[in-house]
């Protein structure tokens, strides 16, 4: 982090996100015994890992952590999952990734999960940037941000700490 950088969320803040989401998901599908939740690697990912910790905590549902690996620079390459499809098909499934920026990533990951029976399908987002070129929306998100065009949201997670910044 330089100092042109400024924190739109610390360590803190992102934990009482996370958990907020976990709550979340937990009452939108507090009916379900089984639970897919699929990060965008790799923030994504590192976000749904954490989502799916606190949900194992606080709920009934077994929490299933998927990685979905999609070419950010070339998405419409097929995406590839770490679970087969029948191991997601006719079940809840929650695509997360860190920041929704143009909607981009996000509209393929859905994309690739629409060709699937799903139960039910959601999305959760760390932070909801308002530029978006798709129209993909975030069912969960721990913050909304109004921010110019120019200006990139950066979320680092380390080991025991994460911050999410805009420069």
């Amino acid at each position: 982090m330089t100092s042109a950088e400024t924190i739109i969320l610390t360590n803190t803040q992102i934990e009482q996100k996370i958990r907020r989401i976990a709550f979340q998901i937990y009452e939108s599908n507090s009916s379900e015994n089984e639970i897919i939740i699929a990060g965008i690697a790799n923030n994504g990912y590192l976000f749904a890992e954490k989502i799916v910790e606190v949900l194992s905590k606080i709920s009934t549902l077994n929490p299933v952590l998927c990685k979905v690996s999609i070419d950010k620079k070339n998405p419409i390459t097929p995406i590839t999952t770490s679970l087969k499809v029948n191991e997601y098909e006719n079940k809840s499934l929650v695509l997360v990734d860190d920041v929704l920026n143009s909607g981009t990533t996000l509209i393929y990951g859905v994309k690739h999960f629409l060709d699937v029976p799903l139960k039910r399908f959601k999305t959760a987002v760390l932070v909801n940037r308002n530029h978006k070129k798709y129209p993909v929306k975030a069912d969960f998100k721990g913050i909304s941000l109004s921010t110019s065009i120019k200006e990139h949201v950066t979320v680092e997670f380390k080991e025991n700490e994460t911050i999410a910044y805009l420069d």
